[in-house]
Parts: C-alpha cells; sequence; structure tokens
C-alpha cells in the first residue's frame, strides 16, 4: 500500500499511526496541541521517535462528544495539515467523516482519509476519497438506538456484515480496493466485552482481504480491565500492539510513538526466529 510518498509492506510489518488530536476535549489529550505550537512540537517528536503516519483529528469522537461544525473543523486541522506537511516528510492521514473538511483536507496536503463512520455517514465522503485516488480507512461504527447499550444478532458476524457494507460504498465510488483498510472500531458502539470480543477475533478482520489497522491506545476497555484512569494506560495499550504485531496486524494507532516503536522492533526480531 502506498500512503502519500511512502510504500507501506502491510503483510509483513505492523506500522505506527501517531494521534494528533487538535481538539479540546479528546479523551486522552483533548487541549494539549490546539495551538499550531504545541502541535509542530508534537508532530515533530513523533517524528524523531520513529512515527510512520500521523493521524491529524479536529473533532473529538470520545463517548458522548459534541459535535463541530465543518468549518469549525477545517479552522483546526488544515494549518496543521499544512505545517507539517510543509516541515516533515511523513505522510499524513486526516481523521474526519465530513466530506467538504476532507476534500479540504487533502488539498492542504493530506494523504489519506480516516473515517470513523466507514463512508456512511456522509454520501459524498466516498467520492471525494475516489476521486482523490488516496486511501481510506474504513472503521466499524453503528448508530445506537439505547445510550451506552450496543444491540448486536450476533456481534462478529453483524460486524463483518457492517463492514462489507461499507467496502461496497467504497467499490461502488471507484476507490480502488488498493486503497482500502479496514478498523474493527474499538470503543466505537461497543461494550467492554464487544471491545475484547472484536480485538480476539481480529482474524476475521483480516479475512476480509484488507490491510487493518487496530487502534485500542488508552480506551476505555483497557481502564475497565485494568482499573486505571487514562493517564495510566501504556502497558495496556502496548498489550493491543504486541496482539496486533503477533497477529501480524498492518497498522495500530497509538498516543506513545516511541514506547510502541521499540516494542514492536523487539517483537518483529523474535518473529523472525519462529
Amino acid at each position: 500500500m502506498r500512503i502519500g510518498s511512502r510504500e507501506f509492506d502491510t503483510e509483513n510489518h505492523t506500522y505506527i499511526f501517531g494521534i494528533l488530536n487538535v481538539t479540546p476535549d479528546s479523551f486522552s489529550d483533548g487541549g494539549h496541541y490546539c495551538n499550531l505550537e504545541a502541535a509542530l512540537l508534537h508532530a515533530g517528536q513523533m517524528v524523531l521517535d520513529g512515527v510512520d503516519v500521523i493521524d491529524i483529528g479536529g473533532e473529538s469522537t470520545r463517548p458522548g462528544y459534541t459535535p463541530v461544525s465543518a468549518e469549525e473543523e477545517m479552522e483546526r486541522v488544515l494549518p496543521v495539515i499544512e505545517a507539517i506537511r510543509s516541515r516533515f516528510d511523513v505522510p499524513i492521514s486526516l481523521d474526519t467523516s465530513k466530506n467538504s473538511v476532507a476534500w479540504a483536507g487533502i488539498g492542504a496536503g493530506a494523504d489519506m482519509i480516516n473515517d470513523i463512520w466507514g463512508l456512511t455517514a456522509d454520501e459524498q465522503m466516498a467520492d471525494v476519497v475516489a476521486g482523490a485516488h488516496i486511501p481510506i480507512c474504513l472503521m466499524h461504527n453503528r448508530v445506537m438506538t439505547k445510550p451506552d447499550k450496543p444491540e448486536y444478532d450476533d456481534f462478529m458476524t453483524d460486524v463483518i456484515s457492517d463492514l462489507k457494507r461499507c467496502e461496497k460504498l467504497a467499490i461502488d465510488a471507484g476507490i480502488s480496493p488498493e486503497n482500502i483498510i479496514m478498523d474493527p472500531g474499538v470503543g466505537f458502539a461497543k461494550n467492554t466485552g464487544h471491545n475484547l470480543e472484536v480485538m480476539g477475533k481480529i482474524d476475521k478482520i483480516k479475512a476480509l482481504g484488507y490491510p487493518v489497522l487496530l487502534g485500542a491506545s488508552r480506551k476505555s476497555v483497557i481502564g475497565q480491565v485494568l482499573d486505571l484512569p487514562v493517564s495510566e494506560r501504556l502497558e495496556g495499550s502496548l498489550a493491543t500492539t504486541a496482539w496486533a504485531v503477533t497477529h501480524r496486524i498492518s497498522f495500530v494507532r497509538v498516543h506513545d510513538v516511541k514506547e510502541h516503536k521499540r516494542m514492536i522492533k523487539m517483537l518483529e526480531a523474535i518473529r523472525e526466529y519462529e
């Protein structure tokens, strides 16, 4: 897979998406990187730590988040995309579900789109991505009719079915299969058991035939299992990345780039001698 100017060997290596939230209310780092200087400093540190892709988000997606307008989202992300593009040679992913934000972000230098609604929230998003000939990450998500009580007939069967719907939207719009990444959506429309199951059965997501991105860093499932606050979830986050490496998952989306990079390098070195 190519993201920007870089080729990714998605069958033999696990790469890191470094999280850069330019939001005041994200669950873990909200408000830390809202100004351009702080965002650039963090981006620069991630580059030094070996990040493979920087994933920029301008709207919090934590449970109970307050939606923002496309205009406000663009005001947050576009200057950061432009500044990173001009300073660092690193692929940029834009985390958005709005076609107008995606279009502007691509114009500013974003190399791919990461859509938490997998093209289902904005009917024009697929056309924007197809027209730009760039990768798209399709994440599993659902609108919940009962808050905090996600409903499934058969959980994994329903997740696969939902992702196949996202896949069809992409293919029908003309997005190349070579530009599709799948994300099981840890933390979205799922309870603790669901989150553990979708990670435990991640090979079923891989079986769809696309590179997979696992984003579990610091999420509530780790806090619930370990009974720890957001600030103490590094070890749990590393465990989810270790699981991803073991199952040859192509990408992980994380906050702590340096620690995850070192662990991936060690695990992959051992794996060469299996």
